[in-house]
């Protein structure tokens, strides 16, 4: 069984509809909401992005047992590591245990606005793997002092814990990156289904059974198959980049143009588009097969999100459930 997550989308919708939207999820019966952390929409046409932690701490006050995560911050450009953990702890305590931290090394698009430059993807990975031991550290309580090649931390201290240690998961994309954080982290992150991932996962993991491993999904829910593909397209081919492309552009003028030969044909061939319950579940079939424990959902446009979440506890749960519980 693969729970099905919703995805607060922070690039499409302002604060306080996601805020709205989160508790319509967990009324719906999503168990699982991730949230986006960008400085940037990646497209004009997306027209948002606030805050993602104020969000999430207003998110925590509307709900009571969805479980929330970011998907995924960025602990080493924008933020400094010890300022995530802090923000972590909080949201862990506000929302009674049901926090997770999902990390990964970030987008140029959003890490770029503090004018630190943006390193090499050797240099991130570096970067992510000391933000990571110091996060953990910090999240292991008492005062912790760190002297590393890319942070330094001098006698810091979260003073306000939750009573669970927040669970830590990184987003991976291949063999060195599950190497390098397997042991570090609860949680697998990955927007592919790659069973690869998850065995390499599990076996360079400190833990002894299968990680939760965590996927996402996009799809364009609409009665009117056609203009469900023209807001997929139009907001949403960016996608087809592919995380390398996409992690190394500056600005939206830099997705629009690296993505202005794809069609809506070319969007619709990756996202499911319209009404077709069965074709939801059958891309999520992969993430299943490939040993993924929870898929987020994400429904493309802010203002149709009311729709799909009303479609979801309608048909689409119930169908994706009675489906994928069984086989």
């Amino acid at each position: 069984m693969v729970n099905v997550g919703y995805t607060l989308m922070c690039e499409q919708t302002d604060p306080r509809s996601l805020v709205r939207d989160a508790a319509a999820a967990e009324e719906a019966g999503f168990t699982l909401a991730v949230m986006s952390d960008h400085f940037f929409p990646w497209l004009d046409a997306q027209g948002h992005s606030p805050n993602a932690w104020a969000t999430l701490g207003a998110v925590s006050q509307v709900t009571s047992s969805i479980e929330l995560m970011t998907y995924v911050t960025c602990p080493t450009v924008r933020y400094h590591p010890a300022v995530v953990a802090q923000q972590a702890a909080t949201v862990g305590l506000l929302s009674q245990g049901r926090f997770t931290l999902g990390l990964g090394s970030g987008e140029n698009l959003n890490e770029h606005v503090v004018g630190r430059g943006w390193p090499p993807v050797n240099v991130r990975h570096e970067m992510l793997t000391e933000a990571v031991d110091i996060i953990g550290a910090l999240f292991d309580g008492g005062y912790v002092s760190y002297s590393g090649k890319h942070f330094h931390v001098d006698s810091a201290k979260l003073w306000d814990l939750p009573e669970t240690r927040v669970p830590i998961g990184v987003a991976v994309s291949g063999a060195q990156s599950v190497q390098a954080f397997a042991p570090k982290a609860e949680v697998m992150i990955s927007t592919e289904p790659d069973p690869e991932l998850g065995r390499g996962w599990d076996a360079a993991s400190a833990s002894s059974t299968p990680a939760r491993k965590v996927g996402q999904l996009p799809v364009s829910w609409d009665t009117d198959r056609e203009a469900a593909v023209a807001r997929a397209h139009e907001q949403f081919r960016w996608f087809a980049g592919g995380w390398k492309v996409n992690a190394e552009l500056p600005s939206t003028a830099g997705f629009d143009a690296a993505s202005q030969f794809v069609r809506p044909e070319d969007v619709a061939g990756q996202i499911p588009c319209g009404t077709d319950v069965e074709a939801i579940i059958e891309a999520l079939k992969p993430f299943k097969d490939a040993g993924y424990t929870d898929v987020a959902l994400v429904q493309i446009g802010g203002d149709q999100q009311r729709t799909f979440v009303e479609a979801a506890q309608k048909e689409l749960l119930p169908g994706i459930r009675e489906t994928l519980g069984k086989n």
